[in-house]
Parts: C-alpha cells; structure tokens; sequence
C-alpha cells in the first residue's frame, strides 16, 4: 500500500492578519471549500519554482522541454524567469472550477464547484468530478456541460 503525503505545508505564523484577509479574497473570488486549497496551490508553484532553479544552469535544451512542460499545462511562461515570476492565483486560474465559471457555464464559482461535483460537467469524453482538476491548454476548449 502506498503511503499518501501531504500536498500543502501549513503557513509558520498562524494568526498573520494580512495573510488571512489575502486568503478569504481569494477564497471569495476562486469559491474555494477552505484555505487548504491555497496552500496546496503554493505548494504547486513551489514545487515549480524549485525545479526551475535547479535547471537556471542547465543547458538549452533541458530548459525548453520544462518550458514546454509548464506551457502544455495551461500557464503562460517563456522563459525560466516567467516560471520564477509564477504566483499560487495563476494556478488557482487554471482549476476547472475556476474555468467552468469563466466560461459562463455557471452563474457563480460555488455553482460551478457544484455542477462539478454533481458530474454535470465533461471534459472531452470523460466526465470530470473533482472541482481541482488542474486543466491544461488543450483540455480547456473541451469543457461543456453535459
């Protein structure tokens, strides 16, 4: 049986007033269930960051192919500088939740987790039931409802 880990680190300071009014916008503005979700987000973009230093002196070739990783999921890079510049709202972006809202499908971003949830929504083929399914660039225009 494998042994599943923690997505997310929790933030060191518990009770920062700036951090907690920062989450509950975005909270508010993605429809997210709880805070979890934002940090298992800046989780994501560390994990990226991390491997964009490691190749900040690899050759060429090396650097295209993760440039062209994180191109073909759906963010907008062009350069290692671009992935180091990427923010946990970029890949808050990029949830199904949050494209099935912007592409009117759903009246709110909670409508939009709930149509998800309920298996209303369909990606392709498949019927997608996980509101943070990370969607990528060629999935996105596949998105309708079933």
């Amino acid at each position: 049986m494998i042994r599943k880990h923690k997505q997310y680190k929790r933030p060191r300071k518990l009770f920062d007033s700036a951090r907690i009014s920062e989450e509950n916008i975005l909270i508010k503005k993605y429809g997210l269930k709880n805070k979890r979700e934002i940090w298992k987000a800046a989780a994501i973009v560390e994990q990226i960051r991390k491997q964009a230093m490691a190749l900040l002196r690899a050759n060429k070739e090396i650097q295209e192919a993760f440039i062209s990783r994180i191109r073909k999921k759906g963010l907008n890079v062009s350069s290692i500088a671009d992935v180091l510049a990427l923010d946990k709202e970029m890949i808050l972006q990029r949830r199904l939740q949050t494209l099935v809202f912007k592409k009117g499908l759903a009246s709110t971003p909670k409508g939009a987790r709930q149509l998800i949830t309920h298996r209303k929504i369909v990606i392709g083929d498949r019927i997608v039931n996980v509101p943070s399914y990370f969607v990528s660039a060629d999935e996105e225009n596949k998105i309708r409802k079933k």
